[in-house]
């Protein structure tokens, strides 16, 4: 159930210890913040509600945009933070967070490069083809190339540097004095309340995909969709800030996704649809142009028949999905179908053939008539075909907040010790399903959580403080 924090305004935080920065959320965000602070010489505790941090992170595909990186330049390519915020504005249709989008775009770079250097993690470039909207290769990748194994390493590295991270520790509470947050009180397992007092408090949490009630009056379109993201999602983060006073901003923001399996439930990688593959519905019909974008292919394919399509695909593409270890995992589930010609495929999704043929003789070199898209080959015989349902990720709304992460109420007054980031804030999406840029959701938590460190670092009176340093 989500909860809002009972506030004690103008009361003194009972006696406890005292931590300079409080982390509430264990994910990529909150993480990144406990590790960049810990550079900076910070003290901080993460407190975790779940018993096994995990969050979105976990469930994602774990890939971050970050241009001018160490690992960018060693495979030689030309990028920079204002063509990457071009990007992330074309994306949007100008209506991203401008604030919002110049500060990530110029730290995103270094927050990875600080987690490599400073903490050990590895980086690949993904540059087997270009994301939806991505005009460079800038996606960055963990070894496993899964959410979880960048969870597991960014988890490995808090316990190689003595950070605390409580689990199964739900805040409850918080105290303040005017503006400022001077404690929180969380709740353990057998109920107790327990108390610490701040410097600065960060909300690293979560987001509201998870709460029927909140998408309901946020994104109706999405009231009836499923929703594949973590549990935790359940709008505790937004609920806290009105309790605070605190604006809310881009609500209508989200991630969908259309290429989620069924009835396997496993995400299948969009490097399908970008690099040839189809989406095809029950009437043996295509019905958009693929290469937007997974997050708005989420609604389209919702408004097929039945609500569900097939991804349609040949050998070459499957030995491209074959890369990823998600894919591994939906084939050895048996997500995945073959079929020898156009009459075992027409068989196997249900569709009239001689439509199915019709839709098929379009995907050839040039620029489909119907959608706009642009092929460089047809597809060929055996085919490969994936049933496949529009789902909800998680959500790009939330607590607004200034390019150095603090709080603002809805005057603009700025809660000057309560910081925000990743999935408890807005985002860079705009207000809208379409304007989600492929990892916009973990640039907002690794980015977001390095600017958070820093500016906790300054108010706590440590650090060098700069834009992406």
């Amino acid at each position: 159930m989500p909860w809002t924090p009972q506030v004690h305004r103008d009361q003194a935080c009972p006696p406890s210890e005292h931590v300079p920065v409080v982390i509430v959320g264990g994910g990529a965000c909150g993480l990144t913040t406990a590790l960049r602070l810990h550079t900076l010489g910070v003290d901080c505790v993460v407190l975790e509600r779940d018993a096994q941090p995990s969050g979105s992170t976990a469930l994602s595909s774990g890939f971050i945009p970050a241009p001018c990186t160490q690992v960018q330049r060693l495979a030689q390519v030309s990028d920079s933070p204002a063509l990457f915020m071009q990007d992330i504005q074309t994306k949007a249709h100008g209506t991203a967070a401008a604030h919002l989008v110049a500060a990530y775009a110029h730290a995103i770079g270094p927050a990875l490069d600080a987690l490599a250097q400073d903490h050990g993690l590895t980086w690949v470039l993904l540059d087997q083809f270009l994301y939806p909207g991505h005009s460079r290769h800038r996606m960055h990748a963990v070894p496993e190339k899964t959410g979880a194994g960048l969870m597991s390493r960014l988890l490995r590295a808090c316990d190689a540097a003595g950070i605390p991270l409580l689990t199964r520790a739900q805040v409850t509470d918080v105290w303040t004095q005017g503006e400022r947050m001077t404690g929180v009180g969380y709740r353990r397992p057998d109920g107790q309340l327990d108390t610490v007092q701040c410097d600065v408090l960060v909300l690293a949490c979560n987001g509201y995909g998870g709460n029927p009630a909140l998408v309901q009056q946020w994104l109706p379109a999405m009231r009836d969709a499923l929703f594949a993201g973590h549990v935790g999602n359940d709008g505790s983060a937004v609920l806290w800030g009105q309790a605070m006073g605190a604006e809310l901003a881009d609500l209508g923001g989200y991630q969908g996704h259309g290429s989620w399996a069924v009835p396997q439930g496993v995400l299948i990688t969009w490097a399908l649809m970008m690099e040839g593959g189809v989406q095809i519905n029950r009437l043996g019909q295509r019905f958009h142009d693929e290469t937007q974008g997974y997050s708005e292919a989420a609604v389209q394919v919702l408004a097929q028949p039945q609500g569900v399509a097939w991804n349609v695909f040949d050998d070459p593409l499957l030995a491209l999905a074959r890369d990823f270890p998600d894919f591994v995992s939906a084939e050895a589930a048996g997500a995945v179908r073959h079929f020898a010609d156009v009459a075992a495929l027409a068989q196997g999704l249900d569709c009239p053939m001689d439509a199915l043929q019709r839709t098929l003789d379009t995907v050839r070199p040039g620029v489909d008539a119907l959608t706009g898209r642009e092929f460089r080959r047809p597809l060929q015989a055996p085919f490969h075909a994936i049933q496949v349902t529009g789902a909800l990720f998680h959500t790009q709304g939330g607590l607004s907040i200034n390019d150095q992460m603090q709080v603002l109420t809805p005057t603009g007054q700025v809660f000057e010790n309560w910081l925000a980031a990743g999935g408890a804030a807005r985002g860079v999406s705009g207000n809208a399903v379409w304007g989600y840029l492929s990892g916009n959701g973990l640039l907002s938590a690794v980015a977001g959580g390095h600017l958070a460190a820093q500016t906790a670092a300054r108010l706590c009176g440590a650090g060098p403080i700069g834009r992406g340093t």
